[in-house]
């Protein structure tokens, strides 16, 4: 009986496969990471992301203004992407980004608008977590951001159709060089459903990862919404 048991046991055992074992043998954040010290933390979260955001830039982290943006779709199933940070509206606690009204992304959020951004920067080992509502700018301001972007962002929101099926790398090309040509001849064309969307945050986690694994965690969450008189309070969490 004993040596059955113990036969048994055995095949409880995991085993981890080529890729497990792969990145097992690369434990992360094992380096010298900066020192979060939350007791010094202003009392609202725009500040101190901003403040992250710049010392992200100036160590040397490649695209920090990089973020995945989690949404819903109609059935309820999570959906996530990587697009661009544009701006921060510091005071207000809101997290700016552009997309096309028809991509996916932009029906999601016309159905359910909320909505989560997370950044991580590996140099800093540094993780925020972002949730909150999500509202479309006024048309004339999405249409002045437009122009402000590079010609080759414009050609590429003028050509459109995001995520829809593409028969070929040329058809894009092909729709591409329109694109140019519309935009030569109309240097003020903006692309039909570009938006400017801001994330009002309700909930903001700042989260600094430590080799020993003494994570130092600090939310942020909104009081006061709809009364005029917005606040926030903050907490430390558990690693």
């Amino acid at each position: 009986m004993s040596e059955h048991r113990t036969s048994d046991h055995r095949t409880d055992v995991h085993r981890l496969s080529p890729v497990g074992e792969l990145l097992r043998d690369r434990p992360p954040m094992v380096r010298v990471l900066p020192v979060f010290e939350a007791d010094g933390a202003p009392a609202e979260p725009g500040p101190l992301f901003v403040d992250w955001l710049v010392n992200a830039l100036e160590a040397g982290v490649l695209d920090p203004h990089v973020m995945t943006l989690s949404t819903v779709d109609a059935d309820g199933v999570p959906d996530a992407r990587v697009l661009v940070l544009r701006d921060v509206d510091a005071a207000g606690g809101g997290w700016v980004f552009a997309a096309e009204a028809d991509s996916p992304k932009g029906r999601q959020l016309a159905l359910s608008p909320m909505a989560a951004l997370s950044v991580y920067w590996p140099l800093l080992g540094r993780q925020v977590r972002v949730r909150g509502a999500v509202e479309p700018a006024l048309p004339a301001v999405s249409a002045d951001e437009f122009r402000q972007r590079s010609p080759g962002a414009r050609i590429a929101a003028l050509v459109g159709r995001q995520s829809e099926p593409l028969g070929s790398l040329a058809a894009y090309d092909l729709a591409a060089d329109e694109a140019q040509l519309l935009l030569d001849t109309d240097p003020g064309l903006v692309a039909t459903g570009h938006t400017l969307y801001t994330l009002r945050a309700h909930e903001v986690e700042f989260w600094q990862g430590d080799a020993a694994r003494r994570h130092v965690r600090l939310r942020y969450t909104r009081t006061g919404l709809g009364t005029g008189r917005v606040a926030w309070t903050s907490t430390l969490l558990w690693p």
